[in-house]
């Protein structure tokens, strides 16, 4: 390893469901978690904005 590896871009954090995780360090394994764990919360959170406009939609279109 050279000085030049860390001039190098690196390559954004992501993760393919399924893909071979057996050449990932400890420490590549829990920056997935943690962007696997970023990404729940945002669909979560999605879900729950369209949940209540559905609910709105609902309770306003049953009166």
């Amino acid at each position: 390893m050279s000085f030049l590896d860390d001039d190098r871009p690196k390559k954004p954090v992501s993760h393919e469901v399924g893909s071979d995780l057996s050449s990932l360090s400890v420490e590549e394994i829990d920056r997935r978690i943690a962007l696997l764990e970023e990404e729940i919360v945002r669909l979560r959170t999605d879900r729950a904005q369209k949940q209540a406009g559905r609910a709105a939609a609902d309770s306003f279109f049953k009166r």
